[in-house]
C-alpha cells in the first residue's frame, strides 16, 4: 500500500488505530496527532531546519531555535507514550525507530521499558564531530540515541563519524573493535545496514503490462519530446540533491558537444518538498529559473533541452522515464543512500541504460559500475554525460547486469531481515531493580 492510500484511510474517522491494508490487514497503524504548532516546531523547525542541514554537507546553515527543540522533545515524548501503550502487555518487545525525527525516542522508551530491544535506523548521513558540535543540544541527542541497543547507518563511514562524535562529546567507552558504545552500563552496537528497494517487485507488475509501452509513446508526444537521446533525474526538490549543479552541467554539455543540440533532452521529475520552509521555496524558484534560462538560450521551434516536471510522480508514472532514458543522473551533494539510483537499475529489465552517480551517496559504495562523477565539477559532469551517450552497447549491458545483480542480492527484504536479526541477537543487561515491575512503570511514569 502506498502513502497516498494510507493518507486517505487516515482521514476517515477512527479510534486512533487502523488495520493496513484494509482488505487484507498485515499490520496496525496507530495515529499520533500533532497540533499545527507541534508540526511546525518539531518537523519543519528542529528536524528539517536544524538536523537535516546539520547532517548534510550542502552548505546550508542549520537553524536552531530553543522553542523548536522544546517541540521536538515534546513530540518524541508523545510518540514514546503511544509506543508504551501498545507495549503494555508485550514482554521483551522489539522496536524499530526510524530516522532523525526521533533521536530522543530510544532513551525515552528504554528508561521505562529496559526489557525492550530497540533499534534506531538513521537514514541520513552522520557528520564529523566538528560539524555536529555546533548543535546546542548535541549531548541530549546523543544520549537519546544511545538508549537504543542497535544503531544502524547506511555505510561504515557514517558509523565511524558517529562513534568519533560520541567519543569526543560524551563520557562513555567506545570499543572500536566491536563498534559499541558503553554508557552508564548500557551497551549500544553501531553497524551499517545499506538500505535498498524491493527488487524486482517495485516495478515488475507495472513493466509486464503492454499498456506501459503505449503510454510511453503518448506521454512523450504530449510533452513535446522528440529528441533522440534522453537523460532523466528524479528527485524531491531539495538543495542536497545537486539539481542546480546538474543543470549547469547540461548547459556546459551542450556548449562542448554541439552535435547534441536538438538531439538531447533532459527530463527532471521534481516533487516540491517542505514548502513551508523558506530555503525550499527559494530553491524551487532557483531550479525553475535556471531551467528556463538554459531553455531560452538553446531552444528551437520544436525542441528544448530541459523538461522540468514539477509535481509528485508515482512509480507507474516514473517507469516510462526510467525505461526510455539513455542515462539517469543521481548527482547528490550528500546523501545517506539515495534509492533513485537503485530504482533506476531495478527498472532496466532490458539491461541497458547508464547510471551517473555522485560519490557522495551511499549507493556509490555498492553500485560500482555506475559512472562516478563529482557534482561540484561541472566540466567532469558534462564530459561524463557525453561518455554515457557514446558508450558501446556491450559495455552498457555488462555494467547494468552487474548492478542489477547487486540490487537483486541486497534488496529491501534482506536489509530488514539483517537489521532485525542483529537486534534479536543482542543480549540485554536489565538492571535488577528495573525488572521488578516493568509493566507497571511502562505508562504514566
Amino acid at each position: 500500500m502506498d502513502g497516498s492510500a494510507v493518507k486517505r484511510i487516515c482521514e476517515k474517522p477512527a479510534q486512533g488505530k487502523i488495520k493496513v491494508p484494509p482488505d487484507d490487514p498485515l499490520y496496525t497503524l496507530k495515529r499520533v496527532r500533532l497540533t499545527a504548532e507541534e508540526e511546525q516546531g518539531y518537523y519543519y523547525g528542529f528536524s528539517n531546519e536544524g538536523l537535516w542541514p546539520l547532517c548534510h554537507i550542502a552548505f546550508t546553515r542549520p537553524i536552531f531555535r530553543s522553542e523548536d527543540w522544546s517541540y521536538y522533545m515534546g513530540v518524541n515524548e508523545k510518540f514514546a507514550q503511544a509506543a508504551l501503550e501498545e507495549l503494555e502487555d508485550v514482554e521483551e518487545p522489539c522496536i524499530l525507530i526510524q530516522d532523525y525525527h526521533f533521536a530522543c525516542l530510544p532513551r525515552l522508551i528504554k528508561e521505562r521499558r529496559p526489557d525492550a530491544r530497540i533499534a534506531l535506523f538513521w537514514h541520513v548521513p552522520w557528520p564529523n564531530p566538528e560539524a555536529f558540535g555546533i548543535c546546542p543540544w548535541q549531548k541530549e541527542i546523543l544520549q537519546g540515541m544511545l538508549g537504543a541497543d542497535l544503531i544502524g547507518f547506511h555505510i561504515q563511514f557514517h558509523c565511524n563519524n558517529f562513534l568519533e562524535t560520541v567519543d569526543r562529546i560524551l563520557e562513555s567507552r567506545v570499543d572500536w573493535e566491536r563498534f559499541t558504545v558503553v554508557k552508564e552500563g548500557h551497551s549500544t552496537l553501531v553497524k551499517p545496514f545499506p538500505i535498498s528497494v524491493a527488487y524486482p517487485s517495485v516495478f515488475q507488475d507495472i513493466a509486464k503490462g503492454a499498456l506501459v509501452k503505449h503510454d510511453e509513446k503518448t506521454l512523450f508526444q504530449n510533452l513535446g519530446i522528440t529528441a533522440k537521446f534522453i537523460g532523466v533525474g528524479v528527485e524531491r526538490m531539495d538543495y542536497t540533491k545537486g539539481v542546480l549543479e546538474r543543470f549547469r552541467a547540461i548547459e556546459r554539455f551542450l556548449e562542448k558537444y554541439h552535435q547534441y543540440q536538438g538531439q538531447f533532452t533532459f527530463i527532471q521529475l521534481g516533487e516540491p518538498s517542505r514548502t513551508h520552509i523558506k530555503r525550499y521555496q527559494d530553491f524551487l524558484v532557483e531550479v525553475a529559473a535556471m531551467a528556463d534560462q538554459i531553455n531560452q538560450r538553446f531552444k528551437t521551434k520544436d525542441w528544448k533541452p530541459i523538461v522540468f516536471l514539477e509535481k509528485h510522480h508515482s512509480h507507474l508514472e516514473i517507469l516510462p522515464f526510467y525505461q526510455r532514458a539513455d542515462f539517469c543522473m543521481v548527482t547528490s551533494l550528500h546523501d545517506g543512500m539515495n534509492l533513485v539510483a537503485k530504482e533506476f537499475v531495478a527498472s532496466r529489465e532490458d539491461e541497458t541504460g547508464v547510471l551517473i552517480l555522485s560519490p557522495f551517496t551511499g549507493a556509490s559504495r555498492e553500485l560500482k559500475d555506475a559512472l562516478i562523477v563529482n557534482p561540484y565539477d561541472i566540466e567532469q559532469m558534462a564530459d561524463i554525460m557525453g561518455m554515457a551517450l557514446e558508450m558501446e552497447p556491450e559495455e552498457k549491458m555488462i555494467r547494468m547486469k552487474r548492478m542489477r545483480e547487486t540490487v537483486k542480492e541486497h534488496n529491501i527484504y534482506r536489509w530488514a531481515g539483517n537489521l532485525m536479526e542483529e537486534l534479536t541477537r543482542i543480549r540485554l543487561e536489565i538492571p535488577t531493580d528495573a525488572s521488578v515491575n516493568i509493566h507497571a512503570k511502562s505508562v504514566g511514569s
